[in-house]
């Protein structure tokens, strides 16, 4: 339900070349099942209009369960667990390309990422990589995450999230988030006829997440929860949001002209660092690696790299090359980094000086085991979005 009668706040959108436009399932779900071109329509025009004065838009679409759920509808009996809604989501991945491509006249492009995709670096650069082409070719990226092949416990949760990861993946000026609540309010509309829309939000504090309530409706996996916590992550990369109504054609209109009806998220401090941002953001590892006092002041005082002497031991698996937490001797996670050492090669390597680590494995890949280029200190993502960089 939207609260689309109250008087929304105008202003203008910040100046962008790239973005990345997020639609929700709520848009693309019809009444009696399967999907729509109902309110579609008008983001496809708004991205053909942007797409024609030279600005490149990235889509992350929802929508393949609803459609497989209703390929599917005479089984009934069809299961909610984890296979089930991967046998859906394969089902449904293709009307929601082919109702994409109905709308547009540009060629579409599917693009199915993974947790794996943008924890290992190689892959996650791959990933950025083939969406830069795409847009170089015209095309229109349509990314989602590849459900058929995730696990729970890997899952990247909503495509909220992942929109704010994608805008930071391929450098965008401004993420676009469309669904069927028309901005962000002093409480939930829903409930409280008193609720006044927000028009700006020059910093994400805890009072302003706390406005968010839970999803709106039965048909997909974020609410306005998910899509503060989503505009957080982009500010971290210095990335505005911006919330609209997908469901009203004169909003998306708007847009075209430069105009946003709806809720400006905007960025508070200096753009982090790329890279650091990816340390940060990308979801982590199965292990950890827990250090004492020494090594966590150091690793907090922004320009130390992690050495085996000061670590007291290894939690989980991982391999050469993964993203890895490093937690301290309470277990609180201080920072994440590159490790240079499999877990099996840390745990030989707990307690000892670096100038014994051929001695030890018979080889060495260097001194560190997370080297302070490859490593980002963790500040609290609800208050902090310049972050605290190592």
């Amino acid at each position: 339900m939207t609260a689309a009668k109250r008087e929304l706040p105008e202003r203008a959108l910040p100046s962008w070349r790239r973005a990345v436009l997020k639609v929700g399932s709520n848009l693309l779900a019809a009444d009696g099942g399967g999907l729509t071109t109902r309110y579609a329509h008008a983001l496809s025009t708004f991205m053909a209009a942007s797409h024609a004065v030279g600005r490149e838009v990235v889509l992350v679409s929802s929508g393949a369960v609803a459609a497989g759920r209703a390929l599917m509808r005479e089984r009934a009996t069809m299961g909610g667990d984890l296979a089930a809604r991967q046998a859906l989501a394969a089902l449904g991945q293709a009307p929601m390309i082919a109702l994409w491509q109905g709308l547009s006249e540009r060629p579409v492009a599917q693009v199915l990422l993974t947790h794996d995709d943008l924890r290992n670096r190689r892959r996650y650069l791959n990933a950025r990589a083939t969406l830069r082409e795409l847009l170089t070719l015209g095309v229109l990226p349509v990314v989602n995450e590849n459900d058929t092949v995730a696990v729970d416990e890997l899952k990247l949760g909503d495509n909220d999230n992942l929109a704010a990861i994608v805008a930071a993946l391929v450098d965008a000026d401004l993420l676009l988030i469309a669904s069927d609540v028309d901005a962000l309010y002093s409480a939930d509309p829903r409930r409280d006829p008193g609720a006044e829309p927000i028009g700006h939000v020059p910093q994400l504090t805890p009072e302003v997440l706390a406005m968010a309530g839970g999803s709106g409706t039965g048909v997909g996996t974020g609410g306005m929860r998910t899509k503060l916590e989503a505009a957080s992550k982009a500010a971290a990369a210095g990335i505005p949001t911006a919330l609209f109504g997908g469901r009203d054609a004169e909003t998306v209109k708007a847009l075209e002209q430069g105009r946003l009806r709806g809720t400006l998220l905007d960025v508070a401090g200096n753009r982090m660092q790329a890279r650091k941002y990816w340390l940060r953001h990308a979801p982590g590892g199965s292990g950890h690696i827990r250090v004492d006092a020494g090594a966590a002041r150091a690793l907090l005082g922004g320009r130390a790299s992690l050495l085996p002497g000061g670590i007291l031991d290894v939690a989980g698996e991982f391999h050469r090359g993964d993203l890895v937490e490093i937690v301290d001797a309470d277990e609180h996670a201080i920072a994440r980094g590159l490790c240079q050492y499999g877990a099996s090669e840390v745990r030989r390597l707990v307690g000892r000086h670096s100038r014994d680590i051929a001695s030890v494995l018979g080889y060495s890949y260097g001194a560190e085991i997370v080297h302070r280029d490859d490593l980002a200190t963790l500040a609290n993502p609800e208050t902090t979005h310049g972050g605290m960089e190592a």
